[in-house]
């Protein structure tokens, strides 16, 4: 069951796609009765039935079960849910908000779907239209390029202040050992014993020295504590690590809080792809930046230690840190705890950092934001990654807030865009010119249909059979024709754009080429993710290896494989192409 009701006391406990479970406790309202009801509702809008996916969601839905139960026993309810009418309701409603007013009839119509005990007037009114009107969101607003360095620097450097805090506390745990029984103790022994025990080492000899008010008491356990705080990651630390990550990758917010180790592959020495559940969509990959690597490998081997610490349920987490005030549901002392669900922490950082804005009021850490600053950066960049800015949008409400043309002029340049666009599409859909030894001679002759496409006459003819026109993987009916860039200058294309464009003409001499191609994919498609090579390589390889190669002779192919070598020697590539 995703989720289901628990009584005594009242709660709802879920379970999410993500593995992760949460408890909502809903004990303690004044009306009993009401509150069990649309717990049943709130249960039955769990995923996959419903759109509650997610711990925040889910957050999102009790307080507003909690707040529906207070209002409508304020205004004199003392009834269940089947006794609400449809005038109890839109007094409610009208008093609310859009958001309040829809997670409460997403509550009664999961309530309806289980027990179907609704009147049937107020069952009726809830497929209809909501009473409060519906509030456009606007985009996040990126950060300026002041603030985002400002915010960059500082996260940095707790990073790196923390990093070699760290080191230097391994290094005095290595050279320490067995604490004595007196009360004054070397920073050695105290980061061998915090290094072996955990953070709160649970020994009555360590007990009684840092309990009590004596000054020798006092002062060791500042000399604990500052051990503590240099050996294991504290959760400002952590949030420092978890922003900047956000700043380097722009994974979206819950993405970053409920990776765990299990989404983190490595493929390659320097390389990663993460995999995570985002709340509102499914499951997401990403293959990360290498500064984003680098950070992540370091806090990898930063939380070790303190991961060791951690129960079951936290120790697969990606982010953790310690905390003297953690307990668990049974009460249980839990030192090690995921990242914080709040806001405090965040605010804790800033202080801590006196980081301003430009205003030169307190600096507010807004995870979406930097999403959305590190979308907008890569766009000055000249970046086309990414179909959309935020995946959750579609491609209207993607273009209604981000490319919407304001004028003629800009409504005119987005409609030259889509017709290249289509026009693309269709050049690239046309089946290429592959030709032997003998058609080549006699092309003319028995391929009109691609002589009129092509714009060739006698002498260009001549001139592709001759091999004047060739480029590196094919002969160019034209070079000079602007499909892949500017118009009376050189193509500036790749190699394997020529698999693609319809002025292509493949003849046998070009197998070698061919060939040099066809491995290069192939050691690409080893090093890369499946994910991004079919993005990058994809369409290429597929018509090297099932339309062009196929059409090339026996002898043609033969010839060719005794010229290449399963290396980059005779591609040519910029040095960011190189493979392994």
């Amino acid at each position: 069951m995703p989720a289901y009701v628990m009584d005594e006391p009242l709660a709802v406990h879920f379970a999410f796609p993500n593995g992760r479970e949460w408890t909502a406790v809903l004990d303690g309202l004044p009306n009993p009765g009401l509150a069990r009801d649309l717990a049943k509702g709130l249960a039955a809008n769990a995923h996959p039935d419903g759109g509650i996916g997610a711990k925040n969601t889910a957050k999102a839905y009790a307080v507003a079960l909690r707040q529906m139960v207070s209002a409508l026993t304020e205004a004199g309810f003392t009834g269940s849910v089947p006794d609400l009418t449809r005038a109890t309701l839109v007094r409610y409603w009208m008093a609310s908000t859009y958001t309040r007013e829809r997670e409460t009839r997403m509550l009664l119509k999961g309530f309806d779907a289980i027990t179907g005990a609704l009147r049937p007037e107020v069952r009726t009114y809830l497929t209809g239209n909501q009473i409060q009107a519906y509030r456009s969101t606007s985009p996040y607003k990126a950060y300026t390029d002041g603030e985002w360095e400002r915010l960059e620097t500082s996260c940095r450097a707790v990073v790196d202040d923390s990093w070699a805090r760290h080191r230097r506390a391994l290094e005095l745990a290595a050279r320490g050992g067995e604490p004595s029984t007196r009360a004054h103790h070397i920073p050695q022994d105290i980061a061998w014993l915090l290094l072996r025990d955990g953070p709160f080492p649970d020994r009555p000899v360590y007990r009684a020295q840092t309990q009590g008010t004596k000054s020798t008491q006092w002062g060791l356990r500042r000399a604990v504590r500052q051990v503590r705080s240099d050996l294991f990651p504290h959760p400002v630390v952590q949030v420092a690590y978890s922003v900047l990550f956000g700043m380097y990758c722009g994974v979206v917010p819950d993405g970053i809080d409920d990776l765990g180790l299990d989404g983190l592959e490595w493929t390659g020495d320097d390389t990663m792809l993460i995999t995570y559940v985002k709340g509102r969509t499914a499951r997401e990959s990403s293959n990360l930046p290498a500064r984003a690597v680098r950070l992540l490998e370091r806090w990898l081997a930063y939380s070790a230690p303190l991961r060791n610490f951690a129960d079951a349920e936290i120790r697969g987490q990606l982010w953790t840190s310690y905390t003297p005030k953690w307990f668990t549901a049974s009460g249980k002392f839990s030192p090690v705890v995921g990242p914080p669900s709040g806001t405090g922490r965040h605010r804790d950082l800033v202080k801590q950092l006196g980081l301003v804005d430009d205003a030169g009021k307190p600096f507010v850490i807004h995870r979406g934001r930097i999403r959305a600053t590190y979308h907008e950066r890569l766009a000055r960049r000249g970046w086309t990654g990414r179909a959309t800015i935020d995946p959750n949008h579609t491609a209207r409400t993607e273009g209604d807030h981000y490319v919407t043309p304001t004028s003629p002029a800009q409504l005119d340049a987005v409609e030259s865009i889509i017709e290249d666009g289509q026009a693309d599409i269709l050049r690239k859909a046309l089946p290429p010119v592959v030709l032997s030894t003998e058609q080549a001679a006699r092309f003319a002759e028995e391929f009109p249909y691609e002589v009129k496409r092509l714009e060739l006459d006698t002498a260009a003819i001549a001139e592709l059979v001759g091999g004047e026109r060739d480029v590196f993987t094919a002969a160019c009916a034209d070079q000079l024709a602007g499909v892949h860039g500017p118009a009376g200058q050189p193509c500036p294309a790749r190699p394997w754009v020529c698999l693609l464009c319809p002025l292509a003409v493949f003849l046998p001499r070009h197998a070698a080429n061919l060939l040099r191609l066809n491995a290069f994919f192939a050691r690409q498609f080893r090093q890369m993710p499946t994910e991004n090579f079919v993005r990058v390589f994809g369409p290429y390889a597929d018509r090297l290896a099932n339309e062009i190669l196929p059409k090339l002779s026996v002898e043609a192919k033969a010839k060719g494989e005794g010229e290449v070598a399963d290396d980059d020697t005779d591609l040519p590539l910029r040095p960011e192409e190189a493979t392994l």
